[in-house]
């Protein structure tokens, strides 16, 4: 699976994202061993269609 981080970024902190074969996981780039936050598919579609406007 690939991790992707922002092009916004342009430090070490902040969240990378993954999509498996439904929705999407979110990590914590200073922590990346640490828990994975799983996001289903409407609400990951919602929250990106969300970013895209601000």
């Amino acid at each position: 699976m690939t991790w992707k981080t922002s092009t916004y970024t342009d430090s070490g902190s902040c969240v990378e994202w993954a999509r498996p074969s439904a929705g999407a996981l979110v990590r914590d780039t200073k922590d990346r061993d640490r828990a994975q936050v799983a996001f289903g598919s409407a609400a990951w579609q919602q929250f990106v269609n969300w970013a895209r406007r601000s």
